[in-house]
């Protein structure tokens, strides 16, 4: 009776709140405004029900309440937001006429539509008539939506909206499979962390210390990373494949969460099931999508499970041995750019082994082509140089300094700008994250984040093999494992909390001096327009190459120093 009090409760608030958003989403879309008005209606109201089911499920806290609602109000508002701006305040092209940040995005909505009123079947997706959705999954979503909620006028802000209902969505699973992953306690029962979606849990009780942190603490912090995200709002806020898959992967992660507690505790094998119930949706979900991204996701869940086990010790000499021929295997990577032509035979090994190279050169090609100071840099660079800088310099994009100098409307510096300090303010943490990760206990704990860390950076690389220098296309395709990401830069920035040490401030000092270099540059470029001002790129690059090696040498010999003098 409790539970369908609060239900009814929960009902009578929400459709008020759905019938004015409704409102003003079909206002700014193609008439009739009624049909419109239904259809955001119902599909917002749909959504809230679903983030009040979840919520309840995942504990009612207040912090869980404000993350979910925020993550819905932040996508939705700052998608509606640039969906007015741009054709006002953007550049003369289709994209920003129509309102969209992102190509693909405008050109799957635009086929979505056309799939949705065309009377053919939404398996057509699949085929190779619409083009614009690589794996058809995502387009025939949207087409489904229009069908449903807007048959009769294309109204882009209803797929919009779907991404931001979708993001939200993802946090209550990300929150509580944070929780149940660090939370030793015993209070929070498997049976109560597996039960029904609409079945009400209070919490789980206080959580035991590790290494001065808690899986509170951590859930906290991770959790507001993957509701502030820029990038992430950016994209959830657009007719994207990453709010998705964002929520698909924290889908999983609960479910991976649940059955890693139930072997801990031996729990009957219903309650088995039903986190596999989760993984397999969240794994079906990922294959309409992204099929490459339920492959990585299996390979971080592989690795979390041979190095949980407490007779599978990781040596360390195992951790060097494979960040050696992670290494040999980037400088294998930039020897094969140098070669006239492609590894030999058409076998699937030649095939694996020219991927990354066409990739990379692609990568090369396109950034070359694009901008006359590449040009001049790879000019003076050999192959394995270049490639080495096409991984630098994806690292650093979204780039910070051009986002305030590089001239462009209003609109396209604020985007800019809010990706830019977001991607800038997560970069040193994350550099930071292998340091935290070694210095802290010796035991099953330290294996588990030294594992994160590598898959992170690994995935970091990646994108940038497979994106290099593109400010669009590489941040989106590091975002995807972003979850994991926000685990990581909570980890290290709560291990730095607890112990104060000192490289976290040598890391922050190095972004800010390779900020202020590149700024200077393109302020000399863009703002002033003059050359005596103006240090060469190539000596700007060289400055922070030495910037680097002085600080973090300089840094590990003071350490030791210091560490000789104490036991003196």
């Amino acid at each position: 009776m409790k539970s369908q009090y609060l239900f009814a409760k929960d009902f009578i608030f929400l459709v008020p709140i759905a019938l004015i958003i409704g409102a003003g989403l079909a206002a700014l879309q193609s008439p009739p405004f009624w049909v419109g008005w239904l259809g955001f209606s119902a599909l917002l109201l749909l959504g809230l029900i679903g983030m009040i089911v979840l919520w309840r499920w995942a504990g009612s806290g207040k912090a869980l309440a404000w993350m979910t609602g925020l993550a819905l109000l932040l996508r939705l508002a700052s998608g509606v937001a640039v969906y007015i701006a741009l054709p006002i305040n953007g550049h003369n092209v289709p994209d920003d006429k129509a309102g969209f940040v992102f190509t693909d995005a405008h050109r799957r909505d635009d086929q979505a539509w056309q799939l949705a009123s065309s009377g053919q079947s939404l398996f057509a997706a699949f085929d190779k008539t619409y083009y614009t959705d690589q794996y058809g999954g995502l387009l025939a979503l949207s087409a489904l939506t229009y069908k449903v909620f807007s048959p009769d006028a294309h109204r882009p802000l209803l797929i919009l909206l779907l991404a931001a209902l979708t993001a939200a969505l993802g946090v209550p699973f990300f929150y509580k499979a944070t929780r149940l992953l660090w939370d030793p306690s015993p209070s929070l029962t498997v049976r109560a962390a597996v039960g029904g979606l609409c079945a009400t849990n209070s919490g789980g009780g206080a959580m035991a210390p590790r290494d001065g942190r808690t899986g509170s603490q951590l859930a906290l912090v991770a959790s507001w990373l993957f509701v502030l995200y820029p990038e992430s709002i950016l994209t959830g806020g657009a007719q994207m494949r990453e709010p998705f898959l964002l929520t698909f992967i924290a889908m999983a992660l609960w479910g991976f969460a649940a059955w890693l507690k139930q072997g801990e505790n031996q729990t009957e094998g219903s309650s088995n099931r039903s986190s596999f119930i989760w993984m397999g949706a969240a794994l079906i979900g990922m294959l309409l999508v992204s099929p490459a991204m339920a492959l990585a996701l299996i390979v971080l869940f592989v690795g979390w499970l041979w190095l949980r086990g407490e007779h599978k010790r990781l040596p360390v000499s195992v951790l060097v041995g494979v960040g050696v021929a992670f290494f040999v295997g980037i400088l294998f990577l930039s020897w094969s750019l140098a070669r006239q032509n492609d590894f030999g035979g058409g076998s699937a090994i030649a095939a694996v082994l020219n991927w990354p190279r066409h990739s990379v050169l692609y990568v090369i090609h396109q950034l070359k082509s694009g901008s006359g100071q590449i040009q001049n840099v790879f000019s003076k660079m050999n192959p394995l140089m270049q490639f080495l800088f096409v991984v630098g310099y994806g690292i650093t994009q979204p780039v910070l300094p051009p986002a305030f100098f590089e001239p462009t409307t209003l609109t396209w510096h604020i985007i800019a700008i809010f990706r830019s300090i977001g991607w800038y303010i997560m970069l040193p943490l994350l550099i930071y994250a292998p340091i935290a990760a070694w210095r802290s206990a010796p035991g099953r704990e330290r294996r588990l984040w030294l594992w994160l860390t590598a898959f992170v950076w690994m995935w970091i690389l990646i994108a940038d093999i497979r994106a290099g220098g593109s400010q669009w296309d590489n941040p989106r395709y590091r975002l995807i494992f972003f979850g994991i990401e926000a685990l990581v830069i909570g980890y290290a920035w709560l291990w730095w909390r607890d112990h104060r040490d000192s490289w976290l401030p040598r890391i922050l000092a190095l972004e800010v001096l390779c900020v202020l270099l590149y700024g200077q540059w393109y302020v000399a470029r863009y703002v002033t327009k003059s050359l005596s001002m103006h240090l060469p790129i190539m000596v700007v690059l060289l400055i922070s190459l030495v910037l680097a090696a002085l600080i973090f040498a300089g840094g590990w010999a003071w350490d030791r120093w210091r560490g000789a003098k104490k036991r003196a």
